[in-house]
């Protein structure tokens, strides 16, 4: 029941409006522009980087790769980035623990006027955060490191639920870490049935192959609807 002596306002409901509204523009702008825009997110030290500059290596001959490094203060991963052949940009967030639809339609305007192809996001280190801002992505790319344990799916469940594709990175260290790959897979599609999930190894490179060829087909079939779209 109101109060009727206080007006009330629904703080989280407009920021969450406003930020929709934004993510509507970044996606008319990649549909504009002909770009595949993949929201990276993960915990920190799962190994976002990582993977990331495999998928750079990977896709290099075939696209151009841009990147939007997003931290809250260093720019040690787009110096990175850069080493692997992708046109960075850094977003600093401050205090910010994600970025949200404005900073990425913000950031896509810097590309021009030579837009990249395939634009990936390295959002902010955490589970929680990224995953409640809709920042318009083609592909929600998700991240979970064997050193963090099993039980993720059950204490983040809305990471989980929102991706798209799943990456268990650093299953070198299997012999190490108690990992239960069937159990996570398991809790992971009691949230989510439609995700994809594929065990890997940034260091080593074992596993990437059936990965990398779902992401390209992700992005070919995208950016052949895109530029179709654009040509009318």
């Amino acid at each position: 029941m109101n109060d009727p002596s206080f007006d009330v306002i629904e703080v989280r409901a407009g920021v969450e409006a406003e930020n929709d509204r934004f993510a509507a523009q970044v996606r008319d702008f990649t549909g504009e522009h002909g770009i595949f825009l993949i929201n990276l997110m993960a915990s920190p030290g799962a190994g976002k980087t990582g993977v990331l500059c495999r998928i750079i290596d990977a896709l290099a001959p075939k696209y151009r790769i841009g990147v939007m490094e997003a931290d809250m203060d260093a720019d040690v991963d787009s110096h990175t980035v850069t080493e692997h052949g992708a046109k960075a940009l850094q977003l600093r967030t401050g205090t910010s623990c994600h970025v949200d639809a404005k900073m990425t339609l913000h950031g896509l305007e810097h590309f021009k006027p030579h837009f990249p192809d395939v634009v990936v996001i390295e959002n902010v280190g955490n589970l929680v955060c990224p995953a409640e801002f809709d920042v318009g992505a083609d592909l929600k790319l998700m991240i979970l490191s064997l050193p963090e344990g099993d039980d993720k799916p059950l204490k983040y469940p809305l990471m989980f639920t929102v991706s798209d594709l799943m990456l268990i990175n650093k299953t070198d260290t299997a012999p190490i870490f108690d990992f239960d790959i069937p159990a996570c897979e398991e809790r992971v599609h009691k949230l989510n049935p439609r995700m994809k999930i594929f065990p890997l190894s940034a260091k080593t490179g074992e596993g990437f192959p059936p990965f990398l060829a779902e992401l390209e087909r992700l992005i070919d079939d995208a950016l052949t609807t895109k530029r179709k779209g654009a040509s009318r």
